[in-house]
């Protein structure tokens, strides 16, 4: 598949079986969504052909593929948000009968909710665009399995657990193996490396745009993974990260909910997905930000998790997305110094590795992790003391993540305070402090040997406990 002189696929070949769940990895770029929107038939390759069933009936778009019953899910979702839960359930259902189609769409798309994750508590008649963005994942994963014109045969999951919490990540992962134990193939796009090893029978390995290996998962482990994606990151036993205690200041940040944070402190949000984490880390934001205009020292700078609606300027190139907090700093009242932008915009490509040969390219010609590491980028290249930061690490790759948590605790040592939700306890254990969140308030606040899963988790669960 190529885009110009850009090769984004190259003899890229597979197959996939009935009963497999095919566990997709490579580094941000490697072209695994690309392959993706091959199969789906919402990019038509340059050369080659994809096929169903023993290569009987060529899918050549993509209504050929959902006849066949190929469903995606994409990092980047698809729902329309000013429309409810069960109307998005309806476009891709076309032969829904017209006659009282929204009572049929309702429990169609109740079925589907509760088949996936049980105890979601999403209400059908819910406008997309009020919910949090865990739950329009839930809602567009349980659309890609839902009873429909066809049962589907191919789910491609591209980052699905990237919103979610730990308790509906397992709700996911229980479903794919049970799909795939009745007959169904999942493709299965993935950096949790745990995730990928639970579900995955056969492991395909992308690099610059090629299949470097495809075997039976038991004959990979983290670390030959790591090797092959060619990724100089080390593996978790052996990361030689700097872990020394930093020397904390005062207190620089406090809100009204008892959420603060002290000059060089790395402070985590944990709990269920949705129990006000991000609502708090806004209202902090909002609380500290400038009214009107920006400045050249702002106090406090955010990295969006939900980069469609919160974070990238769409129409804008990639310098100008990672440049937009640093202009006033470059800026003689209206004019902007093009030569330093362009230094410090290079210099971040540079140290987190943005993957492009030209940053005047659009954002949205990057992939969804490299849209993510600009976004990440332009905070940390803004002299804002306070980092607000919500679950901003959505579909970065391991390699990359080590160093962004390096990057973390680097700045921190500078003096800088970090307030972090993320919904990856690997992550949430990289902090000095956390506040576990439940039904909107704080339920625990854990510090040091305290900070574990079990802990977490308990405290997750506790206030709901006791509420009953």
């Amino acid at each position: 598949m190529s885009f110009g002189p850009v090769h984004a696929l190259r003899a890229a070949s597979l197959t996939i079986s009935a009963g497999e769940c095919i566990g997709l990895v490579g580094h941000n770029g490697a072209g695994k969504s690309t392959l993706a929107n091959v199969i789906n038939g919402r990019l038509t390759q340059t050369q080659g052909a994809v096929r169903y069933r023993d290569g009987v009936g060529e899918l050549r778009n993509s209504q050929n593929a959902q006849n066949a019953g190929v469903r995606s899910v994409f990092q980047e979702l698809s729902l329309c948000p000013n429309l409810t839960v069960l109307e998005n359930l309806r476009i891709p259902y076309r032969t829904m009968p017209r006659k009282g189609w929204r009572r049929a769409a309702r429990q169609k798309m109740i079925d589907a909710l509760d088949l996936v994750f049980p105890g979601h508590g999403i209400r059908p008649g819910a406008t997309v665009g009020n919910l949090t963005i865990a739950e329009r994942q839930m809602v567009e994963i349980a659309i890609a399995f839902a009873d429909r014109d066809r049962e589907p045969s191919l789910v491609i999951l591209d980052e699905p657990t990237s919103s979610l919490d730990a308790a509906i990540a397992r709700q996911l992962l229980d479903h794919i193996k049970r799909f795939c134990a009745a007959g169904g193939a999942v493709l299965f796009i993935s950096h949790m490396m745990g995730e990928i090893f639970e579900v995955s029978t056969r492991i395909i390995i992308m690099k610059d745009g090629r299949i470097v290996d495809d075997q039976h998962a038991s004959a990979f482990t983290r670390s030959s993974i790591v090797d092959a994606m060619g990724h100089v990151a080390p593996d978790d036993d052996s990361a030689d990260t700097d872990q020394t205690a930093r020397t904390l200041g005062a207190e620089v940040v406090r809100s009204p909910n008892g959420l603060n944070a002290r000059a060089g402190e790395i402070v985590g949000l944990a709990g269920l997905a949705g129990h006000g984490q991000a609502e708090a880390l806004a209202q902090l934001y909002f609380d500290h930000a400038p009214k009107w205009k920006s400045t050249s020292e702002p106090d406090v700078v955010f990295v969006a998790g939900d980069r469609a609606r919160d974070g990238v300027m769409p129409l804008w190139s990639i310098l100008q997305n990672l440049s937009l907090t640093t202009l006033p700093e470059f800026s003689r009242k209206v004019m902007v110094d093009r030569g330093r932008e362009a230094g410090l915009v290079q210099s971040w490509q540079d140290r987190i590795g943005i993957r492009t040969d030209n940053l005047l390219n659009p954002i949205l010609s990057l992939s969804g992790g490299n849209q993510q590491k600009v976004l990440f980028a332009r905070a940390l290249a803004s002299s804002a003391p306070i980092v607000v930061m919500d679950d901003p690490m959505r579909g970065v790759d391991v390699g990359t993540k080590k160093e962004v948590y390096q990057m973390i605790r680097d700045e921190a040592a500078t003096g800088r305070s970090f307030l972090w939700y993320s919904t990856e306890t690997d992550e949430i254990l990289e902090c000095d402090r956390v506040f576990v969140f439940r039904a909107g308030h704080i339920a625990a606040e854990l510090t040091g040997d305290e900070i574990t899963e079990e802990n977490i988790l308990h405290a997750s669960f506790e206030m709901q406990e006791a509420a009953h």
